[in-house]
């Protein structure tokens, strides 16, 4: 009888041994977390706060930019996270890729998801994209916390999905210019909500007027002046904040915190007397040089 208990005792050590073990094991693995982006929203709102209208053929939107800011506030809000992607929805005609999409896929950290556009343009299928990446990410443990740039009440149903599985789902917006632009179902439903407001959209969305600089005459420039250019403010940047600010910049790489990338897109088109807006390859030229410049510095 003691021989029995005795062996009771030390099976129910062992078993404890190992789950403080693997307690311990799970309390050092890394948090993280996703961004889940409803472009059909984004767009609708983001135009109507800036452009004045929600019709995608009126403004151009710098994604590669606005993607790169929301990364670096995700960066902000879960401080001891790490990014696991952004995931990009959208419609298109038979689910091919625009050249505007393809564009966004080739992002690093970037998945686009595709729904079909219906011949009213309406989005169809996109919802249901969201739900079921959102689910299975959550019963995998893939991660804690997702961050929902989104607003109709049919994503009611992935947030739910995503919670059954214990992660934290953050709803993000836009600026509404007047009432709300997202789903009171779904602001009951999430964790937490933030808005952005025009200031946070404004660098990354313009009207399509005359282009700006365009009375200069000048010829698009190419990628490798683009690239010498951002290669230039690189080492204005870094001669004016020295190399404690560039070694608090280079875990972000290859992203650059929101009011950097602007300052370097504002003062480059001012040294080009062109406009980078709305051109993603020569944007990406850009923080190319830029970063080619800082880190061989380090």
């Amino acid at each position: 009888m003691n021989d029995d208990l005795a062996s009771l005792h030390a099976r129910i050590d062992r078993t404890n041994e190992l789950l403080q073990r693997m307690l311990a094991e799970v309390a050092k693995t890394p948090s993280t977390h996703a961004i889940f982006v409803d472009a059909g929203y984004l767009y609708a709102a983001a135009g109507r706060l800036v452009a004045g209208t929600e019709d995608r053929r009126a403004f151009d939107l710098d994604a590669e930019g606005l993607i790169e800011a929301l990364i670096d506030k995700a960066r902000t809000i879960f401080a001891d996270s790490r990014l696991l992607r952004v995931y990009w929805y959208d419609g298109a005609r038979r689910r091919i890729h625009t050249a505007e999409q393809q564009t966004i896929a080739e992002l690093p950290d970037v998945k686009v998801r595709l729904g079909n556009l219906n011949a009213n343009n309406q989005q169809k299928g996109v919802d249901s994209l969201i739900r079921s990446d959102l689910e299975s990410l959550a019963r995998h443990r893939a991660i804690s916390d997702a961050a929902l740039l989104g607003g109709d009440e049919d994503l009611v149903s992935a947030v739910e999905a995503a919670q059954g599985y214990g992660a934290r789902v953050h709803l993000w917006g836009v600026e509404a210019p007047e009432g709300r632009n997202q789903a009171d179902p779904l602001l009951w439903e999430v964790d937490s909500q933030r808005t952005f407001d025009l200031d946070f959209f404004k660098p990354y969305v313009s009207r399509r007027t005359v282009a700006a600089y365009e009375g200069t005459g000048l010829a698009r420039p190419a990628r490798e002046d683009v690239r010498f250019v951002g290669a230039q403010i690189g080492a204005k940047w870094l001669g004016a904040r020295g190399r404690e600010a560039l070694a608090e910049l280079l875990p972000g790489h290859p992203y650059l915190p929101g009011s950097v990338d602007q300052d370097l897109l504002v003062e480059a088109e001012g040294l080009l007397q062109y406009s980078l807006r709305g051109q993603a390859d020569l944007r990406r030229a850009l923080r190319d040089g830029f970063w080619e410049y800082v880190q061989t510095q380090y």
